[in-house]
């Protein structure tokens, strides 16, 4: 997912009434390039609302302990945190949230990089009621999801969950395999001249279409509610398939993405920096 398909429209449904009207974001992520860039973005588009964040800070990969990273979010006044962590350092971070007592419905932190699997070793107690934006969850109560899970726990055992980046990652396989169908070969010119017409597949998050020009993939946004046995209420999903926009003017003024024709047009030097 790229920030259109998935942070802006977290941000739009904090920033809304369904959200809590929330004006004061804390960003807090993992030092490395993601999240980094992930923030600039987000401020970009905050500023497009006339906000600033109240805070912004990255910890190390597997970093533990945040008791004092999390006083001072609630000293700062925030209303909400976007939360970029990637990894264990989550542990740490929802247990520190949990021991202050923080309450999710005055103080939500909604998470890039959280799903099923990472709860797992979570204590519902820290996490209950905190935010993940994704595209999919275990939860999406369609048949043709139930349909692989229950294939899936089969194949790798019923104590297993699936997630994002789980789905995507079985969807691009099949799309995958449509292209060498279609070039009739496993040659990587070959299929990669079968994707330029767009392919799609009905994954069990739902219908995906693979994007010849920025080489992403259609994705739908979904906002999920951690629950206390570690799955997710969805609580805001688009309409549709958000088509992806890898470089959003308001963040990469004159950047584009065509490999329809000729790739990346470069626009001016970007400084991302926290």
């Amino acid at each position: 997912m790229v920030p259109n398909q998935q942070i802006f429209p977290a941000l739009d449904w904090l920033l809304g009434p369904e959200g809590g009207n929330r004006k004061k974001i804390y960003l807090l992520g993992s030092d490395y390039v993601f999240p980094r860039t992930a923030n600039y973005v987000t401020k970009k588009y905050l500023e497009t609302r006339s906000l600033k964040p109240v805070g912004e800070v990255y910890y190390p990969l597997g970093h533990d302990d945040f008791t004092a990273e999390v006083k001072k979010i609630v000293a700062s006044g925030a209303d909400c945190v976007l939360n970029t962590i990637n990894g264990d350092s989550n542990v740490g971070f929802f247990s520190a949230l949990g021991k202050a007592k923080v309450d999710p419905a005055k103080l939500p932190v909604v998470s890039t990089s959280i799903g099923e699997d990472e709860l797992r070793g979570m204590l519902p107690a820290d996490v209950q009621g905190h935010y993940a934006a994704s595209c999919y969850f275990q939860s999406l109560p369609t048949p043709a999801n139930r349909r692989w899970i229950t294939d899936f726990r089969r194949e790798f055992g019923f104590d297993r969950v699936t997630g994002d980046p789980l789905e995507p990652g079985y969807c691009l396989v099949h799309l995958w395999r449509q292209a060498v169908e279609k070039a009739g070969s496993f040659d990587t010119a070959a299929v990669r001249q079968a994707f330029a017409d767009g392919l799609e597949f009905a994954g069990p998050g739902g219908t995906i279409r693979f994007d010849p020009a920025t080489q992403h993939c259609d994705r739908w946004f979904r906002l999920g509610r951690i629950r206390t046995d570690r799955q997710f209420d969805i609580v805001k999903e688009s309409s549709a398939p958000i088509p992806p926009d890898p470089y959003p003017q308001i963040a990469f003024p004159g950047w584009k993405c065509d490999w329809t024709k000729g790739g990346i047009e470069r626009g001016p030097e970007v400084k991302i920096d926290g």
